[in-house]
């Protein structure tokens, strides 16, 4: 483990990498070298410094994927801060939450978030508002980078927080996960380790910077290894695949509904994807078969892996021999095992119980949250995911499901991933979703949302998985819906179907 900060480490070859493109948009329009991107951190860093920035304060970004998002990112690194990265598409309440609890001094934006913007300074403790580019009320990022550069701030990397990032909320309110220079080195070794990038490769960046697949895996492991970002701000098909033809892409990280897109959709057949050497899938579980169809069309492997925002990338499929619908092996220096999810006792291969990893990736805790951290925590340093598993006698990792999310009818414990796939093969379902609902008689049963592709009756496809499943397992209500709701890395949103309305 390299005892040094972030930036450091990750920004280590800029001067070696030089003149090759670190970042640049999806239009080509804004670019950066890699010996601009490093000289450009300074400057910020030394803008920051000037406005009075200091170690341990708190600068926010709340922006989609754009070339400066780094710049911003490590110039109040290096400046001794820590960064809370934000959710553009959160409430003007979500992100106030998030910033009165971090309390962050100064908030960097993008134009179009602005207005926003200046709402939620009036709220918190935000002193100043920085945008890429221009905009009324705020101060251009240029300002900043027309600052004298400055040396870095000398940091504690085992202690010192370098990033605060939001766990998805999908199961629960989002809480502050507090990652140091340590923990995100780790995460971002550990990254370039499993799932190396070779030299000169085109990434393009699509996961959102303000999750954990993004920032980690995406931005800064891309950073560190040489390659070129292609920052896009939002997810649109077409353009996407415009974008793997037009810059060459040869890397890509898809979430699962991405990865249904290159399977399945007839307009990847109008690209020319044929650079693309590898795929990564992460965020939420993918469809073994998905993998298979995403493979052949393409002509190259899909790999994924399993970690959450407190400890990225713990497990990684290997390039070759991987069980079918495993995540593959522990990452380096990370350990894990499966306990029994009512008394804690270590479990052997072959058996479901709670997942649970130690090592340096593994985060600080939860900001202004010392009774949760206790909770997920223990003393010895292992982590409780909260994810179901188990491992194959190979020693692969096989994730069952949230413990959460278990549905207990009548004592017993069901799956709604299990029964998920099972709708997903219904030659009439596009899309589909499973919680559980209250019931006064079985504490809960399973519920049903789908998407169809052709008009279909509820009990047809109730009686469909009764078919297929054991009885305590079966749907006992379905709902039809126009789409299901989704985090931005493609875990279905389960908490907000739980509070639907009943269909009328």
């Amino acid at each position: 483990m390299p005892q040094t900060s972030l930036t450091s480490y990750v920004l280590g070859r800029a001067e070696e990498f030089g003149s090759r493109v670190a970042a640049v948009d999806v239009n080509g329009d804004n670019a950066y070298t890699y010996a601009e991107l490093a000289a450009a951190v300074r400057r910020v860093a030394g803008g920051l410094a000037a406005r009075g920035f200091r170690k341990g304060d708190v600068l926010a970004l709340l922006a989609p994927n754009v070339p400066e998002y780094p710049i911003a990112f490590h110039g109040a690194a290096l400046a001794g801060g820590s960064v809370v990265v934000l959710n553009p598409i959160d409430t003007v309440a979500e992100v106030a939450g998030h910033l009165n609890e971090a309390g962050a001094r100064v908030l960097v934006t993008v134009p179009s978030e602005v207005d926003k913007a200046r709402e939620l300074a009036a709220g918190t403790g935000v002193e100043e508002i920085v945008v890429f580019g221009e905009a009324d009320g705020a101060t251009p990022f240029a300002d900043l980078l027309a600052a004298d550069p400055v040396e870095e701030t000398p940091v504690d990397p085992a202690a010192d927080v370098v990033a605060i990032l939001h766990s998805s909320g999908s199961t629960g309110l989002p809480k502050g996960v507090l990652l140091t220079h340590r923990n995100m080195i780790a995460n971002v070794l550990q990254t370039s380790t499993v799932a190396p990038l070779a030299d000169g490769e085109k990434v393009l960046a699509v996961p959102p910077f303000h999750h954990a697949f993004g920032l980690i895996m995406t931005l800064n492991a891309s950073l560190l290894q040489g390659a070129t970002l292609v920052t896009m701000p939002r997810f649109d098909p077409e353009v996407y695949l415009r974008a793997v033809e037009d810059h060459g892409i040869t890397r890509l990280y898809v979430v699962p509904t991405i990865a249904v897109l290159l399977a399945r959709s007839p307009l990847v057949d109008r690209y020319d994807l044929s650079p693309v050497t590898g795929i990564v899938s992460g965020g939420a579980a993918l469809d073994p078969d998905i993998a298979d169809l995403v493979a052949d069309r393409l002509g190259c492997r899909i790999g994924q892996g399993y970690g959450l925002t407190e400890g990225l990338v713990s497990f990684m499929q290997p390039a070759t021999g991987a069980s079918r619908g495993s995540v593959g092996r522990n990452s380096p220096n990370i350990e894990c095992k499966i306990v029994d999810v009512t008394t804690g006792a270590e479990l052997g291969p072959n058996e479901d119980g709670e997942i649970l990893i130690r090592g340096p990736h593994v985060m600080k805790g939860y900001l202004n949250a010392p009774e949760a951290t206790e909770k997920v925590l223990e003393p010895d340093g292992f982590l409780h995911t909260g994810d179901l598993g188990r491992f194959d006698d190979n020693g692969e990792l096989f994730v069952v499901d949230r413990i959460k999310e278990l549905i207990k009818y009548k004592g017993q414990q069901v799956s709604p991933v299990e029964l998920e796939a099972v709708l997903m093969t219904h030659p009439k379902v596009a899309d589909a979703a499973v919680v559980g609902v209250p019931d006064e008689e079985a504490s809960e049963i399973p519920k049903g949302f789908v998407v169809v592709r052709q008009t279909a009756t509820a009990e047809e496809i109730m009686a469909f998985v009764a078919e297929r499943v054991a009885p305590y397992k079966k749907i006992r209500q379905l709902e039809f819906i126009d789409q299901i709701p989704r985090t931005p890395v493609g875990k279905t949103e389960r908490r907000s179907l739980r509070e639907r309305r009943p269909a009328a």
